[in-house]
């Protein structure tokens, strides 16, 4: 019995390190698991700049074995503590631990696939968790809840916007011809888009005076086109309200729970 509860308590002091930030043990693994990822990244970056990669492959290759192998044993740390693996191994910060791990293993078989390492730096998302940013965790879920409520309000403002780059673009195409460089609708649709995006590469400019006029219109209008997006979601915003409880359930990793709870939403188990 003594075994059992020693065992049952090591296995929830491990998962209390790994996947809970209140403590000193979990922010300080946290925090060092930081530092790994984005060590990570950086050596990634590094590895793609040839004059760099010539003179230290040795050691950059090995470094990324290492926090390679450093991730794995973590991965499956976060997968034997929890009381049901599946709920963690198919959530979203599960699938992001899986997928920045593999690419190194699969450089065997596909050349140039542990480049894919960058998709660790989706690991950082971690930070708001590790330092215990509660206003920045409150706003970016408020944010995400925001955009979710406006998608469809978004949806038709983008149709509206494609339906108006089509127009501009085909009256673009009557107006300058292929001989200043509007040489398709579908070219001249593209030089809408990118100049109604405040975006304008360049590559195409209308010569004649109408259509430097209807050029100009579609400029202005690209500035309501980034106002209206953002008026849309600052006011799903402002209707908002969310908790910002970091706790993870040990049972089957559900977080979002309410300040105050003391029992999973999902699952009933108690929280830590």
């Amino acid at each position: 019995m003594n075994k059992t509860n020693n065992k049952t308590s090591w296995k929830e002091k491990l998962h209390e390190i790994i996947y809970e930030a209140d403590t000193k043990q979990g922010k300080l693994f946290d925090i060092i698991l930081l530092f790994a990822i984005i060590t990570s990244v950086i050596l990634v970056m590094l590895e793609s700049v040839k004059s760099f990669d010539q003179k230290y492959h040795t050691f950059l290759n090995i470094a990324e074995w290492f926090i390679t192998i450093l991730f794995s044993a973590e991965y499956i740390l976060r997968v034997f503590t929890i009381r049901k693996p599946f709920k963690y191994i198919f959530s979203f910060y599960g699938i992001i631990d899986l997928l920045s791990t593999i690419p190194k293993y699969l450089s065997f078989v596909f050349i140039g696939s542990h480049h894919l390492i960058a998709l660790r730096a989706l690991r950082l998302l971690r930070v708001f968790r590790v330092l215990k940013l509660a206003r920045y965790i409150g706003a970016s879920n408020k944010l995400m809840v925001a955009l979710k409520a406006s998608r469809v309000k978004i949806s038709v403002f983008l149709y509206f916007v494609v339906i108006i780059c089509l127009i501009l673009g085909t009256l673009m195409y009557m107006i300058e011809g292929e001989e200043n460089g509007f040489t398709s609708i579908p070219r001249s649709v593209y030089w809408a888009i990118v100049t109604l995006t405040t975006v304008g590469y360049g590559d195409i400019a209308p010569q004649t005076a109408f259509g430097q006029l209807v050029a100009s219109a579609i400029m202005i209008l690209g500035y309501g086109v980034i106002a209206i997006p953002t008026g849309i979601v600052t006011a799903e915003m402002a209707k908002t309200n969310l908790d910002i409880n970091t706790q993870t359930c040990p049972c089957c990793a559900a977080e979002k729970h309410k300040d105050k709870a003391k029992y999973c939403y999902n699952c009933g188990c108690k929280l830590n």
